[in-house]
């Protein structure tokens, strides 16, 4: 039987971190994961034409991740990553290779074969990777999970690209904080925790959305279920790529045909062992 496709589109680059720097980003992050669970990961994105997209390229190839990516003229992302108790600032260079991604053939034909496809906020800063995103999105088949995962991230986002971006979806991942701006974006201000989630899944016609909130739980909210798990205590060592393992891993454990509960189980693990390592391409370990 062949793997699920899983792609993830957008941002490509390099996490600079205090102790040096890892490749990632939410994207490319997203695919490994769903690979590590039975998926066929996919990432589309854009790299320079420079050493660091070079390195970042062999990197991608030895941990078996499959790229769809071009090079372009502009340097290869960078994410300066400061860490406050193992919780990750991010400062993000603008006007960079992944910003002009575009949607190759090659990445049209995988969208139109994909059983799920993840994308976010951040890549839909500039115009060049918000059209190449929304084009990959219209190809997808119509069966397919579309994922949002909002990624809030300093000041490029706004309503307009959140709103367009849930009718797109009909999966949405977000944090607590996000989950305050968004309901300040949506008049839901006044509403508790649980009704605002299933009121957003009411408006955009979402089958599944995801609530994380770091160390203390998270909710999946679908069709008469809410699943709700407490987060695992661990020992942190770093939480980059922990909300991408937690996403990768769910998309692919459901379309492997677990339920609600059983995903969500495995996507909590994932994401509470991916925080004890460093970076954010951790091996899934045996759940």
């Amino acid at each position: 039987m062949d793997k699920p496709i899983v792609i993830g589109v957008g941002e490509y680059l390099w996490d600079i971190l205090p102790t040096g720097k890892k490749a990632g980003g939410a994207p490319v992050n997203f695919a490994y994961h769903a690979s590590q669970h039975g998926a066929e990961g996919w990432a589309i994105s854009a790299i320079g034409d420079d050493a660091l997209g070079q390195e970042l390229e062999v990197l991608t190839r030895e941990y078996g991740i499959n790229m769809e990516v071009a090079k372009v003229d502009y340097p290869t992302g960078t994410v300066k990553v400061e860490l406050h108790n193992g919780q990750p600032n991010f400062i993000i260079t603008e006007n960079v290779a992944w910003d002009h991604f575009a949607a190759s053939p090659n990445a049209i034909k995988l969208a139109g074969k994909a059983s799920a496809l993840s994308f976010g906020t951040l890549a839909q800063r500039h115009e060049d990777s918000r059209c190449a995103t929304r084009k990959l999105i219209s190809c997808l088949p119509k069966d397919a999970l579309v994922v949002y995962d909002i990624n809030l991230r300093q000041h490029f986002y706004n309503k307009e690209i959140v709103e367009s971006s849930l009718k797109m979806a009909n999966v949405f991942k977000i944090n607590d904080e996000e989950l305050e701006i968004v309901k300040q974006m949506f008049g839901l201000s006044g509403l508790a925790t649980d009704e605002a989630c299933e009121k957003l899944r009411e408006l955009f016609g979402l089958k599944i959305l995801i609530l994380t909130a770091g160390d203390r739980f998270s909710s999946v909210y679908s069709d008469g279920e809410t699943s709700f798990i407490p987060t695992p205590k661990v020992k942190v060592v770093d939480s980059v790529g922990a909300g991408d393992s937690f996403s990768g891993s769910f998309i692919a454990s459901i379309l492997s045909g677990k339920t609600i509960r059983e995903a969500h189980h495995i996507a909590v693990e994932t994401a509470a062992y991916v925080c004890t390592q460093s970076g954010a391409w951790t091996p899934a370990k045996n759940i």
